[in-house]
């Protein structure tokens, strides 16, 4: 491997022992776990296509637990809803 760097905009050159980077971009989520887990799809980058199954089986894997876990959370209890009947309308003129 050469320190030598492309230019800005000049696609990547490799040799056929050397993987491309798809340089699909990932936009954060907001959610630190399922940020952690897209951005281990970058490892992807540096392996050959017959090891990108491991990566994605890994985030997918790690995906599930996470929406899974949303269904084990307990979940906000709203306070009660007052009825029309439990309005009170107060008409202060005289």
């Amino acid at each position: 491997m050469s320190d030598w760097t492309p230019e800005a905009g000049t696609p990547p050159v490799s040799t056929p022992d050397e993987p491309v980077p798809l340089g699909v971009g990932r936009t954060p989520t907001g959610h630190g776990a399922v940020d952690a887990r897209l951005e281990r799809l970058a490892d992807a980058d540096h392996l050959p296509a017959d090891g990108h199954i491991e990566v994605y089986e890994d985030v997918h894997r790690g995906l599930r637990a996470e929406l899974t876990s949303l269904d084990s959370r307990p979940a906000a209890v709203p306070g009660p809803v007052p009825t029309p009947s439990q309005h009170t309308h107060h008409d202060n003129r005289s």
